[in-house]
């Protein structure tokens, strides 16, 4: 221990790094806490961070995330804006917070343009037969049910369809076969996504009747993956399918053979005429002294019609309804608001978010911090703070009382909220990420693997006590983080 306080004149981090990694998180927190350091008692009062402690605690010894997203899964499942299950989402959703003791719990509705996915058949028919594991991509026309039959023409990557030349392949089926690169921050995600959201439309202006992309994801099982597309208006709406790493695999190799055809038949249908209405469901614990201001964790509560939802974003459902549950079934109320916003529509365009922004258009000011859950499969590994020059200080603060969690804090000071909050963070709120590992996120991403049973429970107890601990420290602090 000696050493350890020798050494706290160089790099705490470099030291809480070294010891992590031989397994010493507990050792950290019993040396960290020795110090009474005149920063951290500026911004907690000692029974403030005594309750932070308990809090961290109890979030770590506690089965509540892991119940709550059990709950979703197995009540709820797969949860498509404007279906049936989403509305039954929503209602659990509702019932669940008020059954957990949040002070207010409402909804505010958004509306989505309707889709359904029908049914989809697709296979190699020359010169070798083949069915293949497809999936349409999220807001796609369909072939009317007929079967469309065209020759398929590779594209190695998106950038390689943007330089055929118009015309180049009409009447054909393009087919985008960039693999998706793993990576711990799920990096490789924004390369290879522009392919789906862009493609159809792309391809359609160089004559193509119809996109096949090979599965934005990194898994090698049989599951082809779903997501959005967004159709430019110029250009006529053509098919958009994904079919599985181990089917484009074998689509790239008939391929090399020499002309490949492929059948496909989709009753896909977009409803543009048609407004079907999801919500954005609110819970507050309300604040003891400043109950306007506002500390905002959140996920969206949506999900795609395949697997349960469990990942995305069952997790950040769960995690943050659990964090705020505990923060409001302490001994000391929170001096802010900790307000619980699970987005809805998150995965066909950001529609609830859209609509949060309209509907608190004169309140953004009062949003003082916010964190999102919307990636990862395991462990918060890193803290990255968007807050303003002063009030970092504080961050760091925070940062100490995380690093028994195995959360080290990141380099800079320029981070936005993620996914749905994003739009927050653009508007002026102070954010924190936090950097979960994603290094098995997209092997299951979008599919109907998305279950359960891919959730650690432990993982999700240590995701948990760093967003309660977070939650806690913005509310207490009273700090303003847009200093």
């Amino acid at each position: 221990m000696q050493v350890l306080i020798l050494a706290l004149e160089f790099d705490v981090r470099f030291i809480a790094h070294s010891l992590l990694s031989l397994g010493a998180a507990a050792l950290i927190s019993l040396f960290l806490a020795s110090q009474h350091v005149s920063a951290d008692e500026s911004v907690l009062n000692s029974g403030d961070t005594q309750a932070l402690h308990s809090l961290k605690a109890q979030a770590l010894n506690s089965d509540l995330s892991y119940e709550i997203l059990e709950s979703l899964t197995t009540e709820v499942g797969a949860r498509l804006a404007g279906t049936p299950a989403d509305q039954k989402a929503i209602q659990w959703a509702v019932q669940k917070m008020k059954d957990l003791g949040f002070n207010k719990v409402w909804t505010e509705d958004v509306e989505i343009p309707a889709w359904d996915r029908g049914t989809l058949d697709v296979k190699i028919s020359d010169p070798y037969q083949h069915t293949l594991t497809g999936l349409t991509l999220g807001g796609s026309v369909g072939t009317k049910g007929r079967a469309l039959n065209a020759e398929v023409v590779e594209f190695v990557d998106l950038t390689a369809l943007q330089a055929a030349e118009p015309g180049s392949i009409d009447g054909k089926i393009a087919y985008i076969s960039n693999r998706m690169v793993r990576h711990i921050e799920g990096r490789g995600y924004g390369v290879a996504v522009p392919a789906r959201g862009a493609g159809a439309s792309i391809a359609a202006s160089k004559g193509a009747k119809a996109l096949i992309i090979r599965s934005i994801g990194t898994g090698d099982h049989r599951f082809a993956h779903t997501g959005g597309i967004k159709y430019a208006d110029e250009v006529a709406r053509i098919p958009a399918i994904a079919i599985s790493n181990p089917d484009a695999d074998l689509l790239s190799r008939v391929l090399t053979r020499g002309k490949t055809s492929v059948t496909l038949s989709s009753t896909a249908k977009r409803h543009d005429d048609k407004v079907r209405t999801t919500a954005n469901v609110i819970g507050e614990i309300t604040g003891s002294q400043a109950p306007d201001e506002i500390v905002a964790i959140g996920a969206h509560l949506d999900s795609w019609d395949v697997g349960t939802g469990a990942m995305d974003d069952g997790l950040g459902v769960a995690i943050t309804m659990a964090a705020a549950a505990m923060i409001g079934q302490s001994e000391i109320a929170p001096k802010r608001t900790i307000r619980v916003i699970l987005y809805g529509a998150e995965e066909i365009g950001f529609y609830g978010t859209k609509q949060y922004m309209i509907d608190h258009a004169n309140s953004v000011d009062q949003h003082m911090i916010g964190a999102e859950w919307d990636f990862g499969l395991g462990r918060i590994f890193e803290l990255r703070p968007g807050v303003g020059e002063q009030s970092l200080a504080a961050i760091q603060v925070l940062g100490r009382h995380l690093l028994d969690l195995g959360v080290l804090m990141g380099k800079g000071n320029d981070a936005q909220a993620q996914s749905d909050m994003s739009l927050l963070s653009k508007a002026g709120m102070p954010a924190v990420n936090f950097m979960p590992d994603g290094s098995r996120y997209f092997d299951y991403h979008h599919t109907e693997n998305d279950t359960l049973d891919k959730i650690d429970p432990d993982d999700l107890k240590q995701n948990t006590a760093v967003y309660t601990v977070f939650a806690w420290f913005a509310a207490q602090s009273g700090v303003d983080f847009r200093r």
